[in-house]
């Protein structure tokens, strides 16, 4: 018998575990009982609502101090409203239950061959786009089909943790087809668990779709190891030439701790820059159990690889969220939210464009390669081997110099040769109308009105032809639209309406002499009925729509996440704006999934051009972005001087069509004064109420118009006497600051 000292201590033992909470669904009873919102409770909690709907389904739990405030609001409540009495009867179990692991055996299915995209020449550039992305067993039938046998699922041995009753989400606009709810991507069989899952410091691993995996890990080689073996994450790769996306495990400051690492770096670098030293006791142990860093070493992303050996991948990607792994202006409020809606906002991110692998920027070129791989396996004629060829479309796997004219003064290209003959200036619209140019009549307007064009830079990819090989020199070319590259010409001597500004300039002035250009900026000067004659250019003779994938899969991504927060296509144009003033108050979750998304694609076209990053740097020698066949700063040209040339035929047609003249244009934003506080005050409109073609319109796709902000016409006018551009700051704040520019 026990005695009187051992059941005290085991009392004891009771009473200082964690306060134990009610089954979720008992969570939810009480607070209805007491009329209390999910979004009052929220704020009393200092949390978010959806954390709270996460806690009232079993999704996630709170941690100390939340925990003990949440459990005494219950036990008040329990005392208040006790649960009805009820006859025996099954009751819903809120507890968590296995989740059974499907390991069903992988079809052997070998893909037809695929047409290579034939290349003709810069006069017919190749469009086609690789085919959609096919099952792993696929690809390693078409390389290498002895290798098929080796394809199924290794078994998953890890504890798998689910909430037995759904789970759910903030309601979206009734307008949103109910048809999107079933489009989830089929189960990969060898990634049962999702792309990746957010670790905290109790060893609970949380992945997308409510999964809860228990990680016994207690150090980086042991998670890698545990990621890589038993957690069945990952996913499958995006083209059927390309590779599988690596498993992404986030984690939090507790995780970090856990693992032996700091919860934050320190140092007088920028803090994306940071990186353990390389004597510290984590990065040793990386390397004595045999796993290897990549050069970037082990800051915010880590990567922890081993060599492949064949097609077989043994690599983790590794956030630190307490180390700014997720960039506040990229993923607003995602680093503060709970471990179970991080996973949602990544998983939701990954599903839609990619797992991530570093920054939004990093992730947006890195898909770029991912659509779009370089090589493709062939079967060699002579040997009957499959072996490795180029794959058409593709940038290739070598890093490419750029022209002189099209590389930064910093260059090797530039300094090496002593190139004087200057630079593409491609760049976004920053302009402000001058003061004196200004009508007594537009001055007593009362409002300023600003427009934001979706999502400019993805659109200006859309169908956009690219050089894919080196540039050649050419003396005194006759001028091809159809030709992509850079070309020196002078369109000084072209008369413009000075109340727009310049299609040629970023500055929106008149040029003022020979200048080197972007193929579609000079073939816009056609377009507006110049004859145009160039010096010189530097050309490219294969082409292709490199950025059609990219761009449609972005496209989806953004088209997507707008209609789950209720701004659909079938809006009409009342609808769209009131649609808009709201969805941000949706779903925190979507509306960061919105801004990475966003971030994603102008980051993506920023890594074309990468510049040098330390103190240590010295022009002329190369920097690591350079080995990358991504740096192409002709890309970046190419896409900016697209988008830059389809707002000034926004800008013109809306003269034509209403008379009216911007204000300020600041990148993808553009101001005009109003008689209105709307957009719908001034947009032009047809006799039957529908929009007219070539101007503004609004609406959620890529290149449509969304509103930006209203302020007083006599404050735009003020700032613009001053010299600065209202639409930098119509939204409130400075629009290139916040967004890291």
């Amino acid at each position: 018998m026990a005695t009187e000292e051992e059941l005290f201590a085991n009392i004891d033992a009771l009473l200082e575990e964690e306060p134990q909470l009610p089954p979720p669904v008992e969570r939810a009873r009480l607070r209805e009982a007491a009329g209390i919102t999910q979004a009052r409770l929220a704020t009393a909690l200092k949390t978010t609502t959806q954390t709270v709907k996460n806690y009232e389904n079993g999704r996630s739990e709170p941690k100390s101090p939340r925990l003990e405030a949440y459990q005494r609001l219950l036990q008040g409540w329990a005392a208040k409203y006790p649960a009805p009495v009820r006859d025996a009867a099954p009751t819903r179990d809120a507890a968590v239950v296995p989740v059974a692991v499907p390991q069903p055996e992988v079809p052997v299915a070998v893909p037809q061959a695929e047409a290579p995209a034939a290349f003709t020449g810069p006069t017919a550039p190749a469009t086609g786009v690789p085919a959609a992305a096919a099952s792993e067993t696929g690809a390693l039938a078409a390389a290498a089909p002895e290798a098929v046998a080796s394809a199924a699922a290794p078994p998953v041995q890890t504890a798998v943790r689910r909430a037995v009753h759904p789970v759910t989400h903030p309601a979206t606009s009734s307008r949103q087809p109910a048809a999107r709810k079933a489009t989830a991507p089929a189960l990969d069989p060898r990634f049962p668990h999702g792309p990746l899952a957010v670790l905290d410091g109790d060893g609970s691993a949380y992945g997308t779709d409510g999964i809860v995996l228990d990680c016994p890990a207690t150090t980086v080689p042991q998670l890698v190891e545990w990621t890589l073996r038993e957690s069945g994450l990952g996913a499958p790769k995006l083209n059927r030439y390309g590779k599988d996306s690596d498993p992404l495990i986030v984690l939090t400051a507790a995780a970090a701790v856990k693992l032996g690492l700091p919860e934050r770096l320190e140092g007088h670098e920028q803090r994306r820059s940071l990186r353990l030293p390389e004597d510290h006791p984590v990065v040793k142990q990386v390397g004595r159990a045999k796993w290897q860093l990549t050069q970037r070493g082990f800051g915010p992303w880590a990567r922890v690889y081993r060599k492949a050996k064949g097609r077989d991948r043994q690599c983790v990607q590794l956030a630190i969220l307490s180390w700014d792994a997720l960039d506040e202006r990229s993923w607003p409020g995602v680093s503060e939210m709970e471990p179970a809606d991080i996973a949602r906002v990544l998983g939701i991110y990954a599903q839609r464009v990619i797992t991530p692998r570093g920054s939004t920027a990093v992730s947006g070129l890195e898909l770029m390669t991912a659509l779009r791989p370089p090589t493709k396996p062939e079967r060699d004629p002579g040997t009957g081997n499959w072996v490795s060829c180029h794959n058409p479309g593709s940038l290739g796997t070598e890093p490419m110099d750029p022209a002189p004219p099209e590389a930064t003064p910093e260059h090797p290209v530039v300094m090496n040769s002593g190139w004087t003959g200057g630079f593409l200036n491609e760049e976004a619209y920053q302009w402000v109308r001058p003061v004196e140019l200004l009508t007594d009549e537009e001055c007593m307007l009362p409002h300023a009105v600003g427009l934001d064009l979706n999502t400019a830079f993805l659109a200006a990819a859309a169908r956009l032809v690219v050089g894919l090989s080196a540039p050649d020199h050419f003396l005194g070319p006759k001028f091809n639209p159809k030709i992509p590259g850079s070309w020196l010409a002078d369109l000084s001597h072209m008369e413009l309406d000075p109340r727009l500004p310049s299609p040629f300039t970023p500055d929106g002035t008149r040029p003022t002499g020979p200048a080197w250009y972007q193929t579609h900026t000079l073939a816009y000067a056609q377009e507006l009925g110049y004859d145009v004659h160039p010096i010189e250019a530097y050309l490219r003779r294969e082409t292709g729509a490199y950025l059609d994938p990219w761009h449609d899969r972005l496209k989806n991504a953004y088209v997507d996440t707008l209609a789950d927060l209720g701004v659909t296509r079938d809006l009409d144009d009342r609808a769209f704006l009131t649609a808009m003033e709201q969805h941000q108050r949706t779903d925190p979750a979507l509306t960061a999934v919105l801004a990475a998304i966003k971030a994603t694609v102008k980051g993506g076209v920023g890594k074309f051009r990468e510049r040098p990053q330390g103190r240590n740097y010295r022009d002329g020698d190369r920097w690591p972005a350079l080995e990358r066949p991504t740096w192409r700063p002709d890309i970046r040209a190419a896409v900016i001087s697209k988008a830059r040339v389809n707002m000034h035929r926004k800008l013109s047609n809306m003269v034509r069509m209403t008379g009216l003249y911007p204000l300020a244009v600041l990148s993808d934003c553009v101001v005009y004064p109003s008689p209105g506080d709307s957009p719908l005050d001034f947009l032009p409109y047809a006799a039957s109420g529908r929009p007219q073609p070539g101007g503004f319109r609004l609406g959620p796709t890529p290149g449509m118009a969304k509103p930006e902000g209203v302020r007083p016409m006599l404050w735009a006018v003020d700032l613009m006497e001053q010299g600065l551009n209202p639409a930098r700051h119509i939204k409130g704040g400075d629009a290139v600051l916040d967004e890291g520019e």
